[in-house]
C-alpha cells in the first residue's frame, strides 16, 4: 500500500476504534490517524502471530479488521496507563 492508503486506513481505523471505545481521549485528526496507522502495525503483528494471517490489500476486509483491532489494543493500553492520571 502507498502512503496515502496508509493515511486513509489509519484515519478510518482510528475513527472506528474511537467509536467502538467511547470516552475521553486525547488528540484530534492527526492523533486519530497515527492511532490507526500504529493499530495497523499492531494488528498485522497480532494477525501474523495469533491467527497466522497477514495484512492484505487496501480493500481486503482482514486488513481493516486487523487495523481496527490493533487500534483498539493501543487505545485500551493508553487508557490503562494514562486513564487515572487525569482525575
Amino acid at each position: 500500500m502507498g502512503i496515502i492508503a496508509w493515511i486513509v486506513l489509519g484515519l478510518i481505523a482510528g475513527v472506528i476504534a474511537k467509536a467502538l471505545m467511547p470516552g475521553k481521549d486525547p488528540g484530534g485528526c492527526i492523533i486519530t490517524i497515527l492511532l490507526g496507522i500504529a493499530g495497523a502495525f499492531v494488528g498485522g503483528w497480532v494477525g501474523k502471530t495469533l491467527f497466522h494471517t497477514q495484512l492484505g490489500t487496501f480493500f481486503d476486509l482482514r486488513t481493516w479488521g486487523l487495523a481496527v483491532l490493533g487500534a483498539l489494543i493501543i487505545l485500551a493500553g493508553y487508557r490503562l496507563i494514562f486513564g487515572r492520571r487525569h482525575d
